[in-house]
């Protein structure tokens, strides 16, 4: 038997961290290549790392809730692969050993790669914590990985509880946060507990204060806004709008057969209108490169959408944005929220944004002085919409009607536009907002 260790490998650009959040295998179970054994959460998402070897178990080397360098090594699996006569290299490539090594380590994208026949079933899966023999009443075989969203997991993790013995009561035998709670107070004999009233303990506190340790999505926030903040020179300007007109194109728009199954949204149409105002002003789209003294502007626009999570605000991004009509773009905006929300955002998604949009007005606010993400040079920050007296201007002259208005707010890079290009992109923006018929011109 030879035992071989799997270090944790860099699942995104630039990645030097993660935190170990579930085990998924414990000490002696077998294993096979590209069975998931562990999820860990990173600085942009949840990631399930799939296994190198195939073999058993050894020894886990990172505990659950530890945060773990990149390189470090977090497992040891004992393989059949024959050691080495001659104590060459194991990852030599003489004619005996290359069916060996080619099955033994496989060239692997993390979370991809090559799939075992779908006839073999995947050994199920167990979290650690129930290692050592006890005497207690043992949970049901575990028959797979529990259903359940990052929050509860999390919840179950600080509670100390097993997802497997929890009895889940979601549609589609997902486990919910209540269904956790009332396993936590049955394993405390107090079932009869009022679930509201368990909520207190997921975090006892014995003098009042709460120290929460930084990391994960957090600790990559703070320093990606310090490096904004104290790099780029930030300038906001803002702008309220009337967008009534739009907002009566949306309701006609959405009664149209082809967008049936769009779920329409004014955050759509600001998008939308944001991508045509970069067209006239492309210095938008671009990024300041200190290194080589040059300015980059990108061809594709890559639209960033803050997305506010249980784990943190993250800004995945739709690539290609400027190339998507309103149909597609709605769509890209809706199913980009709810991956961002369900904490199964890729990479992909994560990386090469070049502008943002900020949706502040689903929290009720009217407008804000937004941050860049750091490489980009301008950020749009769109308030919530409010019915409000207007001054509405026509041929038979001026009278105050109620309309529905929304702020924007527009920082960019001082560095890269001068006010003249940021008022320019502002007021383009809200023009196309105001009279939605200006995009055919």
């Amino acid at each position: 038997m030879i035992v071989k260790q799997f270090a944790l490998p860099d699942v995104g650009e630039g990645l030097t961290e993660a935190e170990i959040i579930t085990w998924l295998v414990k000490q002696g179970d077998q294993v096979t290549v590209n069975q998931a054994i562990v999820e860990i959460e990173t600085a942009k998402s949840l990631v399930e790392l799939p296994c190198p070897y195939a073999g058993e178990v050894s020894e886990l080397l990172a505990e659950q809730g530890e945060t773990v360098d990149v390189g470090r090594p977090i497992i040891s699996i004992a393989t059949s692969s024959p050691e080495p006569a001659d104590g060459s290299d194991r990852s030599g490539t003489s004619p005996e050993s290359t069916a060996t090594a080619d099955e033994e380590d496989p060239k692997l994208l993390v979370g991809y790669g090559a799939r075992e026949i779908q006839s073999k079933r995947r050994r199920s899966r167990t979290v650690p914590g129930e290692v050592q023999e006890s005497s207690a009443v043992q949970p049901p075989p575990e028959t797979g990985r529990p259903k359940a969203s990052p929050p509860v997991r999390k919840l179950a993790k600080d509670l100390g509880l097993n997802l497997h013995a929890v009895e889940p009561t979601g549609r589609g035998g997902i486990c919910t946060r209540e269904d956790v709670l009332r396993a936590h107070a049955s394993d405390n004999g107090s079932s009869d507990t009022p679930i509201g009233t368990l909520k207190a303990q997921v975090n006892p506190v014995a003098g009042g204060d709460i120290r929460i340790p930084i990391k994960g999505v957090r600790k990559h926030t703070a320093a990606a806004m310090v490096q904004s903040a104290f790099t780029a020179p930030h300038v906001t300007e803002f702008v309220t709008v009337d967008i009534s007109r739009t907002l009566a194109l949306k309701s006609e728009i959405g009664r149209r057969r082809e967008f049936a199954d769009v779920k329409l949204t004014p955050l759509a149409f600001v998008a939308g209108a944001f991508l045509k105002a970069i067209q006239r002003t492309p210095e938008a789209n671009s990024k300041w490169d200190e290194a080589a003294q040059e300015i980059i502007q990108y061809r594709e626009v890559n639209l960033g959408i803050a997305a506010a999570t249980p784990r943190g605000l993250i800004v995945p991004n739709i690539k290609g944005a400027q190339c998507l009509g309103l149909a597609e773009l709605a769509t890209a905006i809706g199913d980009l929220a709810s991956t961002a929300r369900s904490g199964k955002t890729e990479q992909a998604a994560m990386t090469n944004g070049t502008v943002t949009i900020t949706n502040i007005g689903v929290f009720g606010i009217d407008t804000g002085t937004p941050i860049l993400n750091p490489g980009e040079a301008a950020i749009l920050a769109v308030g919530t919409v409010r019915r409000t007296p207007w001054v509405v201007e026509d041929e038979q002259g001026e009278r105050i009607e109620p309309r529905s208005v929304l702020q924007l707010a527009l920082s960019f890079d001082h560095r890269i536009m001068d006010g003249q290009q940021g008022s320019q992109l502002l007021a383009d923006t809200a023009a196309l907002l105001r009279e939605p018929g200006l995009a055919l011109l």
